[in-house]
């Protein structure tokens, strides 16, 4: 009996012991969030490498899971295919992305478009009106690409026509000017700054911050956040706290730059002071405000709509592309 007595106690202590260390019913798992990424040293593996080594998602409650590509098509198609949540990318390949059926949601802005430039190496070329007549290598198939040629038109220049266009990607149209094959480059950050110590006869002939506005009184945006309406049903804060912790990325960027440039040299194989030169030299802005306010949620969907007056697109989307929280 005595026996008897003890296994009992000894059986109701273990499930008071397992009780007390269970997960409580009801209690949140953390989101995860997984986000494209590319191999390159570029600004989306900046951005995500500075998060994750920073612990800002898990200082905003979220798990961030990077899923790293080798080119700029995996990069997108990860997050079309739904293989990512979120994706840093250009707000008209959102537009176009959104009309071929993918649940893109665009929650806030990002980088502006003071990250892309175009570089000349003759004294002579100041603008981009004397590059008619010559070559401009440049990414036909990036967002970039479309808004230099928006401001072009709007300059009346017709690219492509006026002047010719050699389609490279930012590297090979580096090289391509670095050879002579070309009057002119458009390259980004980092790649702009590394140019600019290596290359330091070379000019600036275009920013893409300056260019768009003056033409349409903005600075404009060359990457931002969008996230898949799936993880936002399953989590309808998620979009919040990603916003939350890239605030904070900015933040180590403008406020921390030192610090930002080791992380993207330890993490990304950056040359030290490239970023810090980015950063400095005023090309890089990371600015991140939500779609709830109006004047950031304009200034994306003003890109959009001269997208489709310039015909790369046939119709505006309807306004669910923007998660406004």
């Amino acid at each position: 009996m005595f026996a008897f007595r003890r296994r009992v106690i000894a059986l109701i202590a273990a499930f008071a012991l397992a009780t007390a260390f269970a997960p409580q019913a009801g209690a949140q798992q953390k989101t995860t969030i997984k986000v494209s990424s590319l191999t390159l040293p570029v600004i989306a593996p900046l951005v995500w490498n500075i998060m994750k080594t920073r612990g800002l998602d898990e200082k905003h409650g979220f798990t961030l899971e990077i899923q790293p590509y080798p080119a700029i098509s995996a990069y997108y198609a990860g997050f079309a295919t739904g293989e990512t949540d979120v994706v840093l990318g250009g707000p008209t390949v959102f537009q176009k992305l959104y009309q071929e059926g993918v649940p893109a949601r665009i929650i806030g802005t990002g980088i502006t478009l003071a990250d892309l430039v175009i570089f000349a190496k003759d004294p002579a070329i100041k603008s981009l009106a004397d590059l008619k007549g010559k070559q401009i290598a440049m990414d036909m198939g990036s967002a970039q690409f479309q808004v230099v040629k928006i401001y072009a038109l709007a300059k009346g220049i017709d690219l492509g026509k006026d002047i010719t266009v050699v389609n490279a990607n930012f590297a090979v149209a580096r090289a391509q000017l670095e050879a002579g094959r070309v009057d002119a480059a458009m390259v980004i950050e980092p790649l702009a700054s590394i140019i600019t110590k290596q290359n330091p006869d070379w000019k600036i002939i275009f920013n893409g911050a300056e260019g768009w506005k003056d033409v349409t009184g903005e600075t404009g945006w060359e990457l931002v956040p969008a996230m898949r309406a799936s993880l936002i049903e399953k989590d309808p804060t998620a979009p919040k706290k990603l916003i939350a912790a890239l605030a904070d990325v900015a933040k180590v960027f403008h406020e921390e730059t030192a610090a930002a440039d080791k992380i993207g040299a330890e993490t990304t194989k950056l040359p030290p002071g490239v970023l810090t030169a980015a950063i400095s030299g005023g090309r890089l802005q990371l600015s991140v405000k939500p779609m709830s306010d109006a004047a950031a949620k304009k200034s994306v969907k003003d890109m959009m709509e001269l997208a489709v007056k310039a015909g790369f697109y046939t119709q505006m989307p309807d306004d669910k592309i923007f998660h406004v929280q």
